[in-house]
């Protein structure tokens, strides 16, 4: 009698998005320095910003010529770091509104958009974990 063959290995899970674990204190604030993912600038300094949940819709991360090109599109991303002072920043930009929303950028590259502002509430500055890096 042969043995039993081993059973089928289950399919490798998705790729993680970035998980927030690591990078917020018992407070709810962020541990570490945020900054952009393409030239290293600081946006926010550790302690600046508080974890946040909430679904927003950021338009994809391109090149304005190849944004403008493609006619849109955009990412839904729900782990942010929620900044109620626009003082708190280190290094940040603001495009023109669209809308009634003000999207963030590196203010020394102009990558992004990072994060997301509605004009409606003055002391809500989003900034997506997904779109900076952490130090």
């Amino acid at each position: 009698m042969e043995p039993a063959a081993p059973p089928p290995s289950p399919p490798a899970p998705p790729a993680a998005a970035p998980d927030s674990a690591g990078l917020v204190c018992a407070q709810g604030r962020n541990l570490r320095a945020v900054l952009c993912q393409r030239c290293g600038s600081r946006v926010l300094l550790p302690g600046a910003a508080t974890f946040a949940r909430r679904e927003l819709l950021l338009p994809a991360m391109r090149k304005k010529a190849a944004a403008a090109a493609a006619g849109g599109g955009g990412d839904v991303l729900r782990e942010h770091w929620l900044v109620r002072d626009m003082f708190s920043f280190e290094n940040v930009g603001f495009t023109r509104d669209v809308g009634n929303v003000k999207f963030l950028v590196c203010a020394d590259c102009e990558a992004g958009p990072i994060g997301w502002h509605c004009l409606d509430d003055k002391d809500s500055f989003y900034v997506a974990l997904e779109r900076v890096a952490h130090e």
